[in-house]
């Protein structure tokens, strides 16, 4: 079916770099398995790549080595054909917002219930869920196909404590903070604090004073006050048995995180 190429090239040149098969069908006028067809041949010679079954995107020359669209420049139309609320969050959030330690592995993206990675071509897309993740703050961030919902700066600091085996461990958490640290609001942060579960307030709280933020960690203080009425280990997976304790965050201090790792 010559008319594949002619059309992913129209949209191309409209700026729109994906399509659905559902697409692809009214658009040709062919029976779906031909348009299958001459999809499946685009696809082996390059021009387009399949994140998710149905869902095409169209690979521009400059990401041929890719084999897929960097997954910031698919994923919004991803989520809003799958009708899914999102935002990226974690490592990919916190290299977004000026913090990379190391640069993410996989793309990383918060919905509300587990879903299967998707690897198309050398791009990894890793979700993860959170029940309540409408009540996040997230910002927008500009990409080459449109707007991407990102955790907001103080988001993602709790998302990174709260979430560390996703994110390196706490040694590689406690590197990002000095620089995520830096597009912090101490207010927002407060006011997210509230809004997230406490264990993660005081973990948090503690990085902070260790990496000599004591003024921000001063400001979310008054949330573990309110809040903490049990003691929280700093890594949930370890026993608290015998750890030291912090008093000041409510915390039994059962890890060492290495301070030489922490840079400023």
């Amino acid at each position: 079916m010559p008319g594949a190429a002619r059309y992913i090239l129209e949209l191309a040149g409209r700026g729109r770099r994906h399509f659905t098969t559902e697409e692809a069908v009214a658009a040709l006028g062919g029976s779906i398995p031909a348009v299958r067809a001459a999809l499946r041949r685009l696809r082996a010679k390059g021009d387009i790549a399949d994140p998710f079954r149905g869902f095409h995107v169209i690979v521009p020359p400059e990401y041929r080595r890719l084999r897929c669209l960097p997954a910031d420049q698919f994923v919004p139309h991803l989520m809003q054909h799958l009708g899914l609320v999102y935002y990226v969050a974690l490592l990919s959030a916190a290299e977004l917002h000026g913090a990379a330690h190391h640069r993410p592995q996989a793309f990383q993206v918060m919905v509300e219930t587990n879903r299967r990675p998707i690897e198309c071509g050398e791009v990894r897309v890793q979700f993860i869920a959170r029940r309540d993740l409408e009540a996040t703050s997230v910002v927008e961030k500009k990409t080459p196909r449109g707007l991407l919902r990102v955790a907001s700066p103080e988001a993602t600091a709790l998302e990174l404590v709260g979430y560390a085996d996703q994110c390196g461990g706490l040694d590689n958490v406690a590197a990002l903070l000095p620089e995520l640290v830096e597009v912090v609001d101490a207010d927002r942060l407060a006011a997210e604090c509230d809004r997230s579960p406490v264990a993660w307030v005081q973990r948090l709280g503690y990085l902070l004073d260790q990496t000599e933020h004591r003024g921000l960690a001063d400001k979310i203080l008054p949330s573990v006050g309110r809040r903490a009425h049990h003691v929280a280990p700093l890594v949930r997976a370890r026993s608290r048995s015998g750890a030291p304790r912090d008093h000041r965050w409510r915390l039994a201090v059962n890890a060492t995180v290495e301070p030489e790792q922490w840079s400023r």
